[in-house]
């Protein structure tokens, strides 16, 4: 395998100037596919290029319970400065399963809890609280606003609103957001694309808010005017549910003509540069760790005694 056993684990590093170019040259709709497919392989690939290493560094150690052939010269010489890098990838895997499993958890509670807060309210898709805090965000399967945000926009703007949040109903953005925010706990490489698929599922949402009221500047004014008045989700493990992304970007966005929704652009363009870019660097890290794994399980397996 050689030091291209790595590569999974620093591949995410190109996905910086891809999420730039992305999120800004991009349709929001095939921005957001884009770079959480992306996420989700790199952080797959990277936590498996972790779980290979600690097999080697298992191997290692007094009294484990793995075959001792797996501790066999020949299955070291697989990996790089395997003394270091076999036993620090046991604790980092570690560290990627607890970061995981609480920020799963997080979001599963906060969402619970959202959804406890409004037993009893009327309304099957729209829940309105009366509530003097101004604050607004869909749930997967309802839409939260309450009295405090309603008040302070106009009937066109509260259209708006609720056809943002319907959007993000319709495409069910939540996974998406949830996807990415496990895929940055799992490689920190990875944060500008968590970043960059909250302001692209925004602006999808937006979009599809202005194409439903049939003018983009109310859109924009419902969306300032909203942050203006909000004070951010009561619950902060809600965030991937309540996420608003850069607000002064989504206005001047919606202020200018609607992006062209053409899925794949031209590679000769910018945006097609981003497109390609992104799948290339996907693909070259799923055949790295794919390669890692097939080459380190024939190795074990050829040390495994009959």
């Amino acid at each position: 395998m050689g030091v291209f056993v790595f590569l999974p684990l620093v591949l995410p590093l190109t996905a910086w100037p891809v999420a730039r170019l992305a999120e800004g040259r991009l349709h929001p709709r095939t921005a957001t596919r884009l770079l959480t497919a992306v996420a989700l392989v790199m952080a797959v690939c990277s936590t498996l290029c972790l779980a290979l290493l600690m097999v080697v560094g298992t191997a290692q150690l007094p009294g484990n319970p793995l075959p001792d052939g797996w501790s066999d010269p020949e299955v070291r010489a697989a990996v790089p400065h395997d003394e270091i890098a076999g036993r620090a990838a046991i604790p980092a895997l570690g560290v990627v399963a607890v970061l995981c499993g609480r920020a799963l958890h997080r979001h599963r509670r906060g969402a619970r809890l959202a959804r406890r807060a409004l037993t009893g309210l009327p309304g099957r898709e729209v829940a309105v609280l009366p509530d003097g805090a101004p604050y607004a965000y869909a749930l997967p399967d309802r839409i939260v606003a309450t009295t405090g945000l309603l008040g302070g926009l106009a009937p066109a703007e509260r259209r708006a609103l609720f056809a943002h949040e319907r959007a993000h109903l319709a495409a069910r953005h939540h996974r998406y957001l949830l996807a990415v925010h496990l895929a940055a706990r799992a490689n920190p490489f990875l944060r500008p694309l968590r970043t960059a698929v909250v302001y692209t599922a925004e602006r999808w949402a937006d979009e599809e808010a202005a194409r439903a009221v049939g003018d983009r500047r109310t859109v924009a004014r419902a969306i300032g005017k909203a942050a203006l008045l909000s004070t951010g989700s009561p619950a902060p493990t809600l965030a991937a549910l309540a996420a608003t992304g850069p607000v002064p970007r989504r206005v001047a966005a919606l202020l200018g003509p609607a992006p062209v929704a053409r899925d794949w652009p031209s590679a000769f363009t910018a945006a097609g540069l981003a497109v390609w870019g992104a799948a290339a660097g996907a693909l070259v890290s799923a055949m790295s760790s794919a390669n890692s794994a097939i080459t380190l399980f024939l190795i074990l397996h050829a040390a495994t005694p009959l």
